[in-house]
């Protein structure tokens, strides 16, 4: 299912219709890492890591597919995801990765909230061993906590393809249509009912 108001993006381009996408530079500063995570809509995974603490930047962007220069029209294979630059002596992988996880339904393996698909998977993205130790940690205590076996996989983590410019940071750019999307997405609702209880 495409986003609610995925008809009204094309009027609200901040970029051209062309604009490249490309794999994220490597070779960051030794004071920052990068993780990749998928969450459902990439606005709002995007919009809610550049809330924590220690997180310098959020990129909205696919992931976790073959097709090299994903657009938003043809991403097939791959989850709307996003790259998340931070600070390791401030936050921890493996604290992104429960934040994640609070920030998701982590029940629903079919999609996220309103929006439906393949596209729209939530995914864990762990680069090496380290990573996937933390990861699965994550889901273990994510399932204790909740008493009920988490959907969202840990998977190897791949290239990262930048979004076109208009999809990034779109709550800042659009935030009546955004808050719009969002609540009637369901999306913070659902996160109450799963993680509410929980301290």
């Amino acid at each position: 299912m495409k986003r609610l108001i995925a008809a009204l993006a094309a009027s609200f381009l901040f970029a051209s219709a062309d604009a490249e996408t490309r794999p994220s530079p490597a070779g960051s500063p030794a004071a920052e890492a990068t993780a990749v995570f998928a969450g459902g809509c990439f606005w709002c995974v995007e919009t809610d890591f550049e809330k924590l603490p220690g997180v310098f930047s959020a990129v909205s962007g696919y992931s976790g597919g073959l097709k090299e220069n994903p657009t938003y029209e043809d991403h097939a294979g791959h989850r709307e995801a996003v790259e998340v630059t931070y600070d390791p002596a401030a936050v921890s992988y493996r604290q992104l990765a429960d934040y994640l996880l609070r920030h998701i339904d982590p029940f629903d393996a079919e999609g996220q909230f309103c929006d439906r698909g393949p596209a729209y998977h939530a995914a864990i993205f762990a680069a090496n061993a380290e990573e996937w130790a933390a990861a699965e940690a994550a889901v273990a205590d994510a399932e204790k906590t909740l008493g009920a076996k988490i959907a969202t996989p840990v998977l190897d983590r791949g290239a990262f393809w930048r979004a076109e410019d208009y999809h990034q940071d779109y709550a800042k750019k659009n935030p009546v249509r955004y808050k719009y999307y969002r609540t009637s997405c369901g999306r913070d609702a659902r996160v109450r009912k799963v993680w509410g209880g929980v301290k």
